[in-house]
């Protein structure tokens, strides 16, 4: 299945960086598209999970980095 990338003012919303106007005019247009919403709350339930995943790396990601990068020291 291709799947592509949703309209670049749904991710600018999602992500809030559309100006007042623009944020209220999508908004007005999330009313009227099932299908534009839908999308939008696939969006948003996907940005707060992946929010919720750690960031750190395990310790053994973090110990075999640095032994590969003692084999450039030699």
């Amino acid at each position: 299945m291709i799947q592509t990338l949703p309209h670049p003012t749904l991710l600018r919303y999602v992500y809030n960086e559309l100006p007042a106007d623009e944020q209220h005019d999508f908004e007005e247009a999330l009313l009227h598209d099932p299908a534009l919403a839908s999308a939008c709350a696939d969006l948003l339930l996907a940005q707060r999970t992946l929010d919720r995943l750690a960031r750190v790396p395990r310790p053994a990601t973090t110990a075999a980095i640095l032994q590969y990068s003692r084999t450039f020291m030699r």
